[in-house]
Formats: structure tokens, C-alpha cells, sequence
């Protein structure tokens, strides 16, 4: 039997704002022409979604924060892996690679900066928060 995208665990990523940006990190090795993106890895067994955006966060960034709500669920067009978005907040902590092994930056982006580091449009869901919360 051949192995379907849909088989692979999903994909969640954390938005985390603060100060009027928003959290990226940068792979050490690119997912196709995915360099910069928001902090993100597989959904465990039995683990919810925002669950799983909390603790990609502190293993890739090590800031602690909490999961406000769940933003939505896509198929990635790039990659084609289930993908869920959780808004966040920071309790604590500051962004660092804390993971060096996955990461080797990791930035703050205003609004009008966020093109420079993905040139293709985000998901019109993460786009549309990103639009109400942070100032253009």
C-alpha cells in the first residue's frame, strides 16, 4: 500500500504576536522555497492542534505562550500536509533557536515586512488575523 499525505501527522503552526509583530523562524534546511515561516511541527498522537502550537513553540523558540484560538485547517498548497493555525500569546520567555538543529534565526515582522520573509501569499485565515491585529 503507498503512503498518502494524508497518512503523515498534521502540520501545527503557532501566530504569535507581540509589540505589533509577528513571530517567524527560519529552517536550516528550506522545505522547498519554505524558508521563514511561523513556529511549527507535527501533531502528536491523541494531541489537540493549539496543543501542539504551544509546544513547537518552546522546543523551536523557547517561549513559553498560550493558544487563543484556532485560527483554521488547510491541505498546504506547497507542501500538501494538513495544516492547523493557532493564534497565541506570550506568557513568557523571549524568542531564541532553541532548536538548532530545525532552526537558525528567528525574527520579529511588522505587517508590512511579513512579504520579505514569505513571498507568496499566507492563508487567507492567518493573513485576515494578521490584518486585524497587527498595525499596517
Amino acid at each position: 500500500m503507498t503512503e498518502t499525505t494524508t497518512e503523515k501527522p498534521g502540520i501545527s503552526a503557532a501566530i504569535i504576536v507581540k509589540d505589533d509583530r509577528v513571530l517567524m523562524v527560519r529552517r536550516r534546511v528550506s522545505e522547498g522555497e519554505l524558508m521563514w515561516q511561523f513556529p511549527a511541527g507535527a501533531i502528536e498522537p491523541g494531541e489537540a492542534a493549539e496543543d501542539a502550537a504551544v509546544r513547537e513553540t518552546v522546543e523551536e523558540t523557547g517561549l513559553v505562550v498560550t493558544a487563543i484560538r484556532l485560527l483554521g485547517e488547510r491541505i498546504h498548497p506547497k507542501t500538501g500536509r494538513a495544516m492547523s493555525y493557532t493564534a497565541c500569546e506570550v506568557l513568557q520567555g523571549e524568542a531564541r533557536v532553541a532548536d538548532e538543529d530545525e532552526l537558525d534565526a528567528v525574527a520579529w515582522v511588522s505587517h508590512p515586512e511579513i512579504t520579505d520573509y514569505v513571498p507568496y501569499p499566507l492563508y487567507e485565515k492567518v493573513q485576515e488575523y494578521l490584518d486585524d491585529v497587527l498595525p499596517r
